[in-house]
């Protein structure tokens, strides 16, 4: 039996932060709403998680962000057409490596202990929630939006007046993801080493 959602907005490196949140499905509170930074600390997470086997995990794809060098920077790989330009395109520096694989191993591993782990795309899945701003991607004015609006709009009202954390309130998307998931209100986009991809 399902009783806990959990969001997870992993980063790409250690150097910045990973969002972590727990929804208890009962009550409807967020239970816990924490920082994470390094691997093993998400690892440490998942060890000392009493309701493993009843949640519902929906885990962020990280961008990769490997400095691209000239003209591969100029060209802003997260916006290029890949497909239809890589006939024209040397892969150099794996610029057309969109994602980074940092955690998969880790959520394999957790898939193969049939416990419910899907990916998701944090962007396209603020957009299909109506959480997607004008302002500039986790700029203040952003955070602030995303905050305001996961509070009013999806009834999040023990969130504080503060800011919180770019990468907890992230998390709090994967959570309402996951929740959309529990109810079966999802479609899978794409698959990414070999976990699910989903979205409304």
């Amino acid at each position: 039996m399902i009783t806990h959602l959990v969001g997870i907005s992993l980063a790409p490196t250690s150097s910045i932060e990973t969002g972590v949140a727990v929804r208890e499905i009962l009550s409807g509170d967020l239970i816990y709403v924490d920082k994470l930074f390094s691997m093993s600390d998400v690892q440490t997470f998942f060890d000392n998680y009493v309701s493993l086997k009843n949640s519902v995990i929906c885990v962020s794809l990280p961008w990769d962000n490997t400095m691209l060098d000239g003209k591969w920077r100029v060209l802003s790989k997260p916006y290029q057409l890949i497909h239809s330009n890589a006939n024209k395109f040397i892969n150099k520096d794996n610029w057309m490596q969109r994602f980074s694989s940092r955690g998969c191993d880790l959520l394999l591993n957790l898939k193969n202990q049939s416990i419910d782990v899907s990916r998701f795309e944090v962007y396209l899945t603020r957009q299909k929630m109506n959480l997607y701003s004008n302002y500039k991607e986790r700029s203040s004015a952003d955070c602030k939006f995303l905050q305001s609006a996961l509070k009013f709009e999806y009834g999040f009202t023990n969130l504080p007046n503060n800011m919180m954390p770019v990468a907890q309130l992230e998390a709090i998307v994967g959570v309402l993801l996951a929740e959309q998931k529990m109810k079966n209100n999802i479609r899978k986009i794409f698959e990414y080493k070999n976990l699910d991809v989903i979205n409304l």
